[in-house]
């Protein structure tokens, strides 16, 4: 790693560690701006590895780092529910919804350099049914929730089947994996701490920490291809 390229992480997770301590003081507002460029460190990272990645990787890169910024949006808005609570739901929306875009690009980008797709992906789809049926039975969401929940879960969860089936094919594999993994994780842990009977700041601070490296992971993994 580049001393450059450290910097940009370290700085990454300072500001996520600033943006943590604010949602805890339920400084909302200013935790949607450190969020916001904490989120924007790991679009960047991806970018420099966009300038100088091979020709043949090319359109894999850029829809990766197109998903990376479609989490910006994401956890820009998924915070902003908190300033705007009278939107809330929709705004909860909203973000689930530009999520949902960036595992869709991520999905689009590996599926062309994976193997055994059609296996890895009816996996995906039995774990992704399993954990909805037991989130449904256990906790109980809105009808809207349920529905856009199951087109998410089952865009990550078969996304992250997928690296996972192949992550022993590349260090690139092994890195992009890693990193859906803990993006999977984090998003488990936060529906059971949203949607749950009660809600655990130790819980959020998982979900943060757990999204944040995986997210800065799949950035990181572009430069790999270089």
């Amino acid at each position: 790693m580049s001393f450059s390229l450290f910097i940009a992480v370290l700085c990454g997770i300072v500001i996520d560690i600033f943006f943590i301590r604010s949602e805890w003081k339920k400084e909302y507002s200013k935790s949607v701006a450190l969020k916001g460029l904490a989120s924007l460190i790991f679009c960047v990272i991806a970018l420099f590895a966009l300038g100088n990645i091979s020709p043949q990787y090319n359109t894999f890169a850029t829809l990766i780092t197109i998903g990376l910024f479609f989490g910006l949006l994401g956890d820009v808005l998924l915070n902003l529910r908190f300033v705007i609570s009278k939107s809330a739901q929709r705004i909860f929306i909203l973000g689930i919804v530009a999520f949902l875009i960036g595992h869709i690009l991520y999905l689009c980008a590996i599926i062309p350099i994976s193997e055994n797709v059609g296996l890895l992906s009816i996996i995906g789809v039995v774990i992704a049914l399993a954990l909805l049926l037991y989130i449904f039975k256990t906790l109980k969401p809105k009808a809207v929730f349920k529905a856009f929940g199951t087109l998410y879960l089952g865009a990550i969860i078969i996304m992250t089947s997928i690296a996972i089936g192949n992550m022993g094919r590349s260090s690139f594999n092994a890195l992009f994996a890693t990193g859906a993994i803990l993006f999977t994780f984090s998003d488990i842990v936060l529906i059971f701490n949203t949607f749950g009977k009660s809600s655990k700041f130790s819980l959020r601070i998982l979900n943060l920490v757990s999204y944040y490296i995986g997210q800065t992971l799949i950035a990181l993994s572009l430069f790999l291809l270089i």
